[in-house]
């Protein structure tokens, strides 16, 4: 989904979208409009191994960082739930349409 070159800049956006998210300033809004996920990854196959891929590497970073069981439980049913509702594609063709 991002050049892999150069990832500031969806790493700017993701973390001023979770901070928005988690209850902080609405920066990401004041920027960048309603974040409308479903419709801003709408332009990308994202079928279940997408989903999985980016739901694993979300799980290492999370894992990585020693939070409470609590905080690391609402990110993690978070992730899941928000990966889940951005497939887009159905089974086995988010692959081929590379």
């Amino acid at each position: 989904v991002y050049p892999e070159e150069d990832l500031s800049a969806a790493i700017e956006r993701l973390t001023l979208f979770l901070i928005q998210y988690w209850g902080g300033p609405s920066t990401y809004s004041e920027q960048r409009g309603h974040p409308r996920l479903r419709m801003r990854h709408q332009p990308f196959a994202i079928g279940q191994v997408e989903r999985d891929a980016w739901l694993g590497h979300m799980t290492a970073a999370i894992e990585s960082l020693g939070l409470s069981p609590a905080v690391r439980k609402a990110l993690l049913d978070y992730f899941e739930t928000a990966s889940t509702a951005m497939i887009n594609q159905p089974p086995g063709e988010s692959e081929e349409a590379r």
